[in-house]
């Protein structure tokens, strides 16, 4: 079943891994000396996040948050709603926040005005996906994995209905499976 779920592998296993340690050795050179809070936003950054500080040679503190747009519907309420957020005090910290995917930007950038409320010494976005054909805000991201276009991604962390996140690969869902 699931490869008839599957449309085409869109990055593969591979060149996530040469990505992900691309985007470690440029936050590391950015921070060189410096401590780092770095965010995982959950769930579907988790993989991704896992893989990443890994790959950062850095002293680092991790945290987590959980963010819902969707409240009890299943269309967005374009409002963030925090679910759970961090217990470090970002005050005064090099932060980076880890996504696995920005399109529209709504809410990350949400996000970025919430945490610049708290006085962070400097505030990182890094993404594993960039899908600006779908920005309906101005949000800039400061360490982009890979730009894709507008079809629906699964795997490494990405879900459709709390499924395929365990795909290895990044992978085009058949449009059969959401628009049934």
């Amino acid at each position: 079943m699931l490869n008839t779920d599957i449309e085409r592998v869109l990055v593969p296993q591979k060149e996530i891994a040469q990505i992900v340690k691309n985007l470690g050795k440029q936050i590391t050179n950015d921070f060189a000396g410096e401590e780092l809070v770095v965010v995982c936003i959950l769930k579907g950054s988790s993989i991704f996040f896992s893989d990443l500080v890994r790959e950062i040679d850095l002293d680092m503190k991790f945290d987590f948050m959980v963010l819902s747009s969707y409240g009890n519907g299943t269309t967005t309420t374009r409002e963030i709603k925090i679910v759970k957020d961090l217990t470090e005090d970002i005050k005064d910290k090099n932060v980076l926040v880890v996504e696995d995917i920005i399109d529209s930007g709504r809410t990350i950038k949400s996000l970025k005005e919430l945490l610049e409320k708290r006085e962070p010494k400097c505030l990182k976005i890094v993404t594993m996906l960039n899908k600006p054909d779908r920005r309906e805000v101005d949000i800039v991201t400061d360490y982009n994995g890979k730009v894709i276009p507008d079809e629906f991604v699964v795997g490494y962390g990405l879900d459709y209905a709390q499924n395929y996140r365990n795909l290895k690969d990044i992978c085009v869902l058949s449009p059969s499976v959401y628009s049934k």
